[in-house]
C-alpha cells in the first residue's frame, strides 16, 4: 500500500495538470489540500483506493473544469454536498460512493437550489440517500445514466426521469424502497438498460410496455411484487438480451412469443408461479445462454428441444415438477457450465455421457429418484460443485470417480445407499472444502488418509457404519481456519481512455454486460445445534464442522482434536467411545455446539469447558461420567438437566443430587474402597468361623458330618438321573 500524501508532494504543483487516473493503485490516506492547486483538472478518478478521512467541503469548489470525478470504492466518512459542485458549470459525470457505509450523500441542501451543470451521467450508489429522489435530478436534462441504487429511497416509479431526459439509457434503481406500480406512461426510444429490482414495486405489467421501452436490452424486474401473467408483448422487445422476473408473483403460462426470442441471452424466471410445460416444440431460444426456471410448477420432460440451443452454459430447473429420465444426448451441449436439476422427480440413471461436459463446473440433480451407481466423472477436471444427495444411488464410489487434478470444491453425496469403504482417491482431492457422506452404508475404518484433505471445513461422516478409533490426525486438519483472502482482486471491466467523452467509459464500466451474468451459489444442508440449517454462498467461507456421530466408533476420544481451534460444531454422538473426554477441548475458542452424548464416557467432566464462552449446544448426557456437573456460570449457565441426564455418577445442584465427600472423588476411587472393605471383612469371618471349629471338637465333628452328607447326597442324586436317562441315549 502506498501513502496518499507522500506520493503527491511533486504533483500537486503540476496546476496544468488535466487528466488523473489513480483508480485501483490501493493508496491510503487522505485527500491532499493541495489538491486546490490543480484547477485545470477536467477528469479525477481516485476509486478503487483505501482513502479515508472526510472529503473537505473547500477541496473541490476551486476545480471548476472537472468534467468527470469519481471518489467510489474508498473508506470515506462523515457528510458531503453535492452542492460543493455549484460552480462547476461543466461537470458532466459524478461517481461517489464508500465500501465502508460511513459516508453520506446530502443532495438537499441548500433548498432549493438549482444547479450549472447538466449531468450525462451520476453514480450516488450506498450513499444513504432516504426519502424521494435528489429534487435537483427535476433540473438535469441530458442524463445519459444515473444510479441510485442501495439506498433507502421511497414513493413511486420516477416516470419522469424519462420525460426529462430523452437520452436516458441507463436506470439503476436497484435496492429502494419505492413503491407502487410500474407505469410507463410514454414512450422512450433509448432506455436500454433498467434495474429496478429489490423494491417493493407490485401489480401487473401494461400490456404494451413493450411499446413504451422497444430498444431495451437489460430489463430486471427481479425481487419485488409483480403478478399476474406475463403480457405477450413483452416477446415484442426486439433488442432484449436479458430478462430477469425473478422472485416476484408472475404466475400462468409464459408465453409462447417470448420462448421464440432468437436475440435473448439470459432469462431469469425463478422463484414464481409459472406452470404448464416450457420445453414444447415452440421452445426456440437458440442463442440463450442462461436459462433459469427453478422454483416454479413447471411439468414435463427434458425434450430435446434443448439440444438446440447449442450455446447454452447454465440450465436451472430445480424445485419444479419435471420428471423423466436425465437424456443421453445432454452429454453433446458442450457449452454447459451449470447444471442444477434439484428436487423434482427425475428417475433412471444419471446417463454417463454426462462426463463429456468437460467445461462443466456445478452439477446439482440432489433430491430425484435417480437410481444405479455412480458414473465416472474422470474426466471433468474444471467440476466444482457436486450434488447428488437425496437419490437411490447404490453401490461402491469408483477409484476412478474423480479426477485426481480436479478443482473439487464441494462433493454432496448424503443419503443414498452407497456402501462400502471412502477410496484412497478422494485424498487427491486437495482444494475439497465441503465433504457430505451421512446417510449411506459406508463401512470399515474412517481412513487416515481423508487427513490429506487439508481445505476441507465442513465434513459429515454420520449415519453409516463406521467401525474403529478416530484418526488422531482429524486434529491436523485446519477445519475453518481463516485464511487471508486478497480483497483487493478486482478486474476492472473498462474506463476512460484516450479522448473520448469523459462519460464513454463510465457507461461501459457501470452498465457492461457482465453485470448480468448470474453467478450458481453453493448451498449444503449440515446438522448443528441440533437442527438442519441450510448455509449459501459467501457464508459457507465462515462455517466449520465434523461430525461422527451415528456410527460404531470405538476407542477412546482423540486428544488431537482439541488442536482444531476454529472449529464450529463437533458431533460425536451415538457411538461407542470410551475414556474420558480429554482437556484439550478447552482449545476450541470459536466452538458454538458439542455433542458428545450417548457414548460410554467416563471419569470427570474437564472444568476448563467453561471458558468456551461461544458455546450454544451442549450435551454429555447418557454416559458413564462421574464427579460434579460444571458450575453454572458465563455460557454453561444456560445448559439444563438434559445436558447430563443418564449419568449416574454425576451429581450437583442441577441434577438435584447432592455432591458428598466421597461422591466428589473419582469413581474408581470409590471402587477401590469399597473391594477393599469387603474383602477384609469377608476374610476376617473366615478366620474366625474357622477359629471357633478349631477351639470346639463338638462342633467340629458336626460340621465335618454335615459336609459328608452334602457330598454322598449329589453323589446319589447324580446317580439316581444318569440311571433313567441312559436307556433313553442308548435306544435312540
Amino acid at each position: 500500500m502506498i501513502s496518499f500524501l507522500f506520493s503527491f508532494v511533486g504533483l500537486c504543483q503540476l496546476n496544468k495538470l488535466q487528466e488523473l487516473d489513480l483508480s485501483y493503485k490501493l493508496f491510503q490516506g487522505i485527500l491532499p489540500p493541495c489538491f486546490n492547486n490543480l484547477t485545470s483538472l477536467r477528469l479525477l478518478d481516485l476509486s478503487y483506493n483505501l482513502l479515508s478521512g472526510n472529503v473537505s467541503p473547500s477541496l473541490l469548489p476551486n476545480l471548476t473544469s472537472l468534467e468527470y470525478i469519481d471518489l467510489s470504492h474508498n473508506q470515506f466518512e462523515g457528510s458531503f454536498s453535492i452542492s460543493s459542485f455549484a460552480n462547476h458549470s461543466k461537470l458532466q459525470v459524478v461517481i461517489l460512493g464508500s465500501d465502508n457505509n460511513k459516508f453520506e450523500v446530502e443532495t438537499e441542501y441548500p433548498a432549493g437550489w438549482v444547479p450549472l451543470f447538466q449531468l450525462k451521467g451520476l453514480v450516488l450508489s450506498s450513499c444513504k440517500l432516504t426519502g424521494d429522489l435528489p429534487g435537483f435530478l427535476q433540473y438535469q436534462f441530458r442524463l445519459v445514466g444515473v444510479d441510485l441504487s442501495h439506498n433507502n429511497l421511497t414513493g413511486s416509479f420516477p416516470n419522469w426521469l424519462f420525460e426529462n431526459n430523452t437520452r436516458l439509457e441507463f436506470l439503476l434503481l436497484r435496492n429502494n424502497s419505492l413503491m407502487g406500480q410500474l407505469l410507463l406512461l410514454g414512450p422512450n426510444t433509448r432506455i436500454s438498460s433498467l434495474d429496478i429490482s429489490h423494491n417493493q414495486l407490485d401489480g401487473q405489467l401494461q400490456e404494451n410496455a413493450a411499446h413504451m421501452i422497444p430498444n431495451i436490452m437489460f430489463l430486471n424486474l427481479s425481487n419485488n411484487g409483480f403478478e399476474g401473467i406475463l403480457p405477450s408483448s413483452i416477446a415484442e422487445m426486439s433488442s432484449l438480451w436479458v430478462l430477469d422476473l425473478s422472485d416476484n408473483n408472475f404466475s400462468g403460462e409464459v408465453p409462447k412469443q417470448l420462448l421464440t426470442a432468437k436475440d435473448l441471452e439470459i432469462l431469469n424466471l425463478s422463484n414464481n408461479k409459472f406452470h404448464g410445460e416450457i420445453f414444447l416444440m415452440d421452445f426456440n431460444l437458440t442463442g440463450l445462454g442462461y436459462l433459469y426456471l427453478d422454483n416454479n410448477q413447471f411439468r414435463g420432460t427434458l425434450s430435446n428441444v434443448i439440444s438446440r440451443i447449442y450455446e447454452l452454459q447454465v440450465l436451472a430447473v430445480s424445485n419444479n415438477y419435471m420428471s423423466g429420465e436425465i437424456p443421453s444426448w445432454i452429454g453433446n451441449m458442450t457449452s454447459l457450465n451449470t447444471r442444477v436439476m434439484g428436487n423434482n422427480s427425475f428417475e433412471g440413471k444419471l446417463p454417463p455421457e454426462i462426463s463429456q461436459l468437460l467445461w462443466l463446473e456445478f452439477l446439482d440433480v440432489s433430491q430425484n429418484a435417480l437410481s444405479g451407481s455412480l458414473p465416472s466423472l474422470k474426466s471433468m477436471e474444471y467440476l466444482e460443485h457436486i450434488h447428488l444427495q437425496g437419490n437411490m444411488l447404490t453401490g461402491l464410489i469408483p477409484r476412478d470417480f474423480l479426477n485426481s487434478s480436479s478443482n473439487l470444491l464441494t462433493l454432496d453425496i448424503r443419503d443414498n445407499r452407497l456402501f462400502g469403504s471412502i477410496p484412497n482417491s478422494i485424498s487427491a482431492l486437495l482444494k475439497l472444502r465441503i465433504l457430505l457422506l451421512r446417510g449411506n452404508l459406508f463401512n470399515g475404518f474412517i481412513p487416515n488418509h481423508l487427513c490429506h484433505l487439508i481445505e476441507i471445513s465442513l465434513m459429515d461422516l454420520s449415519n453409516n457404519s463406521f467401525s474403529g478409533p478416530i484418526p488422531r490426525c482429524f486434529g491436523h486438519i485446519p477445519f475453518g481456519e481463516m485464511k487471508k483472502e486478497d480483497l483487493f482482486a478486482r478486474i476492472r471491466d473498462s474506463g476512460y481512455e484516450g479522448s473520448r467523452p469523459v462519460y464513454a467509459g463510465y457507461l461501459v464500466k457501470y452498465w457492461g454486460y457482465s453485470n448480468f451474468v448470474y453467478e450458481q451459489k453453493d448451498e449444503v444442508e449440515f446438522v448443528t445445534k441440533n437442527r438442519h440449517v441450510s448455509y449459501k454462498g459467501g457464508i459457507l467461507d465462515f462455517i466449520s464442522g465434523l461430525d461422527l456421530s451415528c456410527n460404531n466408533l470405538t476407542g477412546d476420544i482423540p486428544h488431537e482434536l482439541g488442536m482444531l481451534s476454529w472449529i464450529l460444531t463437533l458431533n460425536l454422538s451415538h457411538n461407542q467411545l470410551k475414556g474420558s473426554i480429554p482437556n484439550s477441548f478447552s482449545n476450541f475458542s470459536q466452538i458454538e455446539s458439542l455433542d458428545l452424548s450417548n457414548n460410554q464416557l467416563s471419569g470427570e467432566i474437564p472444568p476448563q469447558l467453561v471458558g468456551l464462552t461461544f458455546l450454544e449446544v451442549f450435551s454429555v448426557a447418557h454416559n458413564n461420567l462421574s464427579g460434579r456437573v460444571l458450575d453454572m456460570k458465563a455460557q454453561f449457565g444456560t445448559f439444563g438437566e438434559s445436558s447430563y441426564e443418564d449419568n449416574h455418577f454425576l451429581c450437583g445442584p442441577m441434577l438435584k443430587r447432592k455432591c458428598n465427600t466421597k461422591s466428589e472423588g473419582k469413581w474408581y476411587d470409590i471402587d477401590v474402597v469399597f473391594i477393599a472393605s469387603f474383602t477384609t471383612s469377608y476374610i476376617m469371618i473366615l478366620l474366625g468361623f474357622a477359629t471357633f471349629l478349631y477351639m470346639d471338637p463338638y462342633w467340629r465333628q458336626r460340621w465335618f458330618n454335615f459336609i459328608e452328607e452334602c457330598i454322598y447326597s449329589c453323589y446319589y442324586f447324580t446317580c439316581d438321573t444318569l440311571s433313567k436317562f441312559f436307556p433313553y441315549f442308548v435306544y435312540n
